[in-house]
């Protein structure tokens, strides 16, 4: 017979569940209520043991998936299933599936939940036959996950010396069960981008749920399995048989086929597996730090799994671009003719398969100093234009795929092309700087501020500014600054220095001075004249 813990906020759904469900059908003997997650952690320490979590996802003093990690660090062996109201999180629910958990929305029909519980009870039998008849798995999992994770990183990160003695000495230490005749197999799992935007609570439910996902799918067939997190976006399967030969390789590559498709279709993701070599233990950080070459290496490809000794050899020699000829294509403005001629030349480079991370970082560098060298001759300050979040950001994951390459190719062309263009229409550029001096003329503005506000040389500025305007943009800013004194002392009652102040002088006696410069009288004796009509 099992046990339940149903937990959520709102009373009435905790009841309705409650007596609805037939639990004796279920096979359900105990059936536990809590309101917030520390009640249902009370429950958990006092219960003999839960079976299954029935848990809303959102709640005031806690979410359900802050229980389940407290669950899963505590090594309570139990199965959980979500429950939600809100429906903007479908593929969540398809997601969860693929692992040990379920995501139901709000209200949830009896009849599905009762199928759900079915199934999750039926893995909990399942779980418990296997830890009761794999004896290394037995050992394992009395354990906590936490202890075990350690310990394996402390291998991979070197922490623990890369020698056998070492190594059983430290899982002697750990009272981990250990044999350095065991071998394993690393698998690199690597999310290389998303496919719509996420906020940080929708990303952890992905993650959360594809980490289920791959235990599901590729720790099944091993007599041992731990799954690490390994760095942003990355997994790391550490797997051993009992005989691993050509039939169990070949097997393991078709679970992890079978894990990117699922990927592809529910969580919204590009990704790639990679698959190690057979090793033991201490030989792993080598293993390890060669999966995260290939990785580094693999800018051109997604949604495969590869093979360490299936990796292509990057040839020597390569095509390099006709910057020449895109100098010219960029000269004539014909931006979307320079984006095609790119995301060809990469193409080319990765169907020959040559291209790698140092060569598609040496395009980038490239590209840019191609743009910069464009807008320089421009008047252009191109470090100030491409210093905006969106740009900083694609450019930092430019060179991990040609997919991004491509994608920070076409914004920063398309920006800078499309700012020659506007630079050119010598109008618009001036009613910036003109906007950006009257909204700041309390500050101490430079000529080279107002050129940096416009992304321009400080000459270049001037020029056009004074080819429009007739008058530098020093003059103009100076001449801004006293039409505004003027109003202020003619309108108002407020002291002159700090009228001062709001047209950005801070010397008093420089203000007076160049207020007599442009109207022949001091600023007082302007006030008393204005003030008299």
């Amino acid at each position: 017979m099992f046990s339940v813990l149903i937990v959520d906020d709102e009373f009435h759904a905790v009841e309705g569940i409650k007596k609805a469900v037939d639990w004796d059908k279920a096979g359900v003997s105990s059936v536990y209520t809590a309101y917030n997650i520390q009640q249902a952690k009370e429950i958990f320490k006092e219960a003999d043991g839960i079976d299954l979590l029935l848990c809303d996802i959102e709640m005031p003093l806690g979410s359900g998936l802050e229980l389940l990690e407290w669950v899963k660090e505590n090594q309570l062996e139990t199965e959980s299933i979500f429950l939600t109201c809100h429906e903007d999180f479908h593929y969540a629910k398809k997601a969860i599936q693929l692992g040990c958990l379920d995501y139901l929305l709000k209200p949830v029909p009896i009849p599905e939940l009762e199928n759900v519980m079915a199934k999750a009870l039926k893995k909990r039998v399942e779980e418990n036959n296997k830890s009761q008849t794999s004896h290394y798995g037995q050992f394992w999992l009395q354990h906590q996950p936490l202890l075990i994770e350690r310990f394996w990183l402390d291998i991979l990160n070197r922490t623990i010396p890369t020698h056998k003695e070492a190594i059983s000495q430290a899982a002697e230490e750990r009272n981990i069960p250990f044999s350095n005749d065991l071998r394993f197999v690393p698998v690199l799992i690597v999310v290389k981008r998303w496919h719509k935007p996420l906020s940080k609570r929708e990303t952890k439910i992905l993650e959360f749920a594809l980490r289920n996902s791959a235990e599901e799918l590729l720790l099944k067939h091993s007599v041992y399995g731990h799954l690490l997190n390994w760095g942003e976006g990355s997994l790391l399967a550490i797997l051993s048989f009992q005989h691993y030969g050509e039939a169990e390789a070949r097997m393991l590559k078709q679970s992890c086929a079978s894990f990117i498709a699922s990927c592809a279709d529910y969580f919204y993701c590009d990704l790639n597996s990679y698959i190690g070599h057979l090793a033991s233990a201490h030989e792993l950080p080598a293993m390890t730090d060669k999966l995260l070459i290939v990785d580094r290496n693999n800018v051109a490809q997604d949604n495969l799994v590869i093979q360490l000794d299936e990796v292509p050899v990057i040839p020597e020699a390569h095509q390099n671009p006709e910057f020449a000829v895109w100098s010219t294509l960029l000269t004539e403005g014909q931006a979307d003719k320079l984006i095609d001629e790119i995301a060809r030349f990469l193409a080319a480079a990765s169907l020959a398969k040559g291209l790698d991370a140092k060569r598609l970082h040496q395009f980038q560098q490239d590209l840019l100093q191609l743009l910069y060298s464009f807008l320089q001759a421009k008047g252009i300050q191109a470090r100030q234009l491409f210093s905006d979040d969106q740009s900083m950001e694609m450019a930092l994951y430019a060179s991990r795929s040609v997919k991004d390459m491509n994608n920070w190719s076409r914004h920063i062309v398309g920006k800078a092309t499309q700012y020659v263009r506007t630079v050119e229409q010598s109008d618009s550029v001036v009613d910036k700087a003109k906007a950006y001096i009257k909204q700041n003329l309390d500050q101490s503005l430079t000529r080279e501020d107002i050129a940096r506000h416009v992304f321009l040389n400080a000459d270049y500025l001037d020029r056009i500014f004074k080819k429009v305007s007739g008058v530098s943009v020093t003059e103009y800013t100076v001449r801004e600054r006293i039409a505004v004194a003027k109003q202020l002392l003619g309108k108002t009652g407020i002291p002159v220095h700090a009228v001062a102040l709001q047209v950005g002088f801070t010397n008093f006696s420089h203000f007076a001075r160049i207020f007599r410069k442009y109207t022949d009288r001091n600023p007082l004796e302007f006030r008393q004249e204005e003030q008299k009509h």
